[in-house]
């Protein structure tokens, strides 16, 4: 069995069936001579799960040259020891022609190669997907997206050319644009491309070296008086029979824990620890955590029994998908009834910090109630710490102010 060379392939002939030259030096790699003369480069090889499947490099001559095909052997058979099977990668890219179909691709096949990323961020990318990307790019095919397609889908999104309003009959949501949308959209569509790169669908991501917009974050802190107010909003819809009991119950714990929508609404009572005032999320958006359950929450987890057979706290109230599908427009009952109609759930996790670090607490501690990986996520509360400070500045000032006046005698 020779070394693959020029020479060597030039001096090939066919034969009445197909001919196969195999290389010496890497293993599968060869040359078939079709019986009307045609010559490719192939490589023989085995899938992790034993089975034996050839793949067609390509035809010899440009751009093919048996250096450069056994180069893409070599790299072939990394991918191979790796798990990789280049016939069905490359099945697959005959079906990922358009970015539509791409994304069935990826939505379906994605979380295999992606196993930390967690489930709540698919569903993430599948909401993106089919609110944004499918409807500005989904009939372009995949090969014939650029760098400034990329940017200029990100600005078309910004500027709201994806928005529309959806099915009212289920709860009347509208898809909006912005910076912060078109920033999220454009995320999960470069991690689509990066997909479609280690498949081979294309041989590098037109979306590598667009930058992401960046938004103005806009920190809502509730203050006292309006913590009573939406308290009493909450309290009347709910009297009313206009918020389901299990969604009420969240938004209270909400604002009485810090904690995230996510970490809620899914609560278990095998998670609670009463005794310690603890709860033990197995997981979260920061891993696995430990978060202090604070003693007002008793109140709220009375009006829950535990259910034989239901390992969570709060009823559904609308099937499997209940807890998740009703939420975002009973807020917008509870905001509208509380006269803040700008007031997103996850303020109230900044509230919660908010009236924290305004208490004096260490900006560490606030950081570990919160399950912050990083304390620099934390600082966004630093300036509250200025509160107190300022509240005895003035007072202070006022008094010597008063004493200065008081003073001043014209002569």
């Amino acid at each position: 069995m020779p070394k693959l060379t020029k020479r060597v392939v030039d001096a090939a002939v066919p034969a009445e069936n197909d001919v196969f030259v195999w290389d010496e030096d890497v293993k599968g790699f060869g040359l078939k001579v079709t019986p009307s003369g045609g010559k490719s480069y192939v490589l023989q090889y085995r899938t992790i799960e034993g089975r034996s499947r050839r793949y067609r490099i390509g035809r010899h001559g440009s751009p093919w040259t048996v250096d450069g095909a056994r180069e893409k052997a070599k790299e072939l058979l990394h991918g191979i020891a790796n798990g990789a099977d280049p016939l069905a990668d490359r099945a697959a890219a005959r079906t990922a022609a358009t970015v539509a179909d791409l994304a069935d691709l990826y939505l379906s096949e994605g979380p295999a190669s992606r196993p930390n990323k967690k489930p709540r961020s698919w569903e993430t990318d599948r909401a993106l997907l089919k609110a944004h990307i499918r409807p500005l790019l989904g009939t372009r095919t995949v090969k014939s997206l650029t760098r400034t397609d990329i940017g200029r889908f990100q600005m078309d999104v910004a500027e709201g050319k994806s928005a529309r309003a959806t099915d009212a009959k289920r709860g009347g949501k509208r898809v909006v644009g912005g910076k912060g949308i078109a920033a999220r959209a454009t995320a999960t569509l470069k991690a689509m491309l990066s997909f479609a790169a280690e498949r081979g669908i294309i041989t590098e991501s037109p979306a590598i070296g667009v930058r992401l917009l960046k938004q103005e974050k806009v920190e809502r802190f509730l203050s006292e008086k309006e913590v009573a107010q939406l308290a009493d909003a909450i309290t009347k819809l709910e009297d009313a029979a206009k918020l389901p009991p299990a969604y009420a119950g969240i938004f209270r714990m909400l604002m009485l824990t810090g904690c995230r929508l996510g970490e809620i609404e899914g609560l278990q009572w095998d998670w609670i620890d009463a005794e310690r005032g603890m709860i033990r999320f197995p997981d979260s958006k920061t891993g696995a955590k430990v978060t202090p359950l604070p003693s007002p929450t008793a109140d709220v987890l009375a009006l829950f029994p535990r259910r034989e057979g239901d390992p969570f706290v709060f009823p559904a109230t609308r099937g499997a998908w209940g807890r998740i599908s009703g939420i975002p427009k009973a807020w917008r009952d509870v905001r509208t009834a509380a006269e803040m109609p700008e007031l997103r759930l996850h303020d109230l996790r900044h509230s919660f910090a908010s009236f924290a670090v305004a208490d004096g607490a260490a900006l560490y501690l606030v950081g570990k109630i919160l399950g912050h990986k990083q304390a620099s996520t934390t600082e966004i509360y630093a300036h509250l710490r200025d509160d107190p400070l300022k509240a005895v500045a003035d007072a202070t000032a006022k008094k010597i102010a008063a004493a200065m006046k008081g003073s001043v005698k014209p002569e």
